[in-house]
């Protein structure tokens, strides 16, 4: 178990250990939400580059990044 601080800006500091084990490297998304009081963090299974999607699953990333971006400042 580990425990982080928030600061002020409301950011925490993930620990190396699970950033390694995890192997989250900076630049990675990571998807949080709040799940029955608890919140969930989850790294993003970006498609690899040349993997074959439909315009579906294009157009579906393509709106979840527009959304993410909204909230940028």
């Amino acid at each position: 178990m580990h425990i982080v601080k928030v600061t002020r800006n409301g950011k925490i500091t993930i620990p190396k250990e699970i950033r390694n084990t995890l192997n989250i490297k900076e630049g990675d998304l990571l998807e949080i939400k709040e799940e029955n009081g608890k919140i969930v963090i989850e790294k993003l299974d970006i498609p690899k580059p040349g993997k074959p999607i439909g315009i579906d699953e294009y157009m579906k990333i393509m709106n979840e990044l527009k959304e993410i971006r909204k909230n940028w400042h």
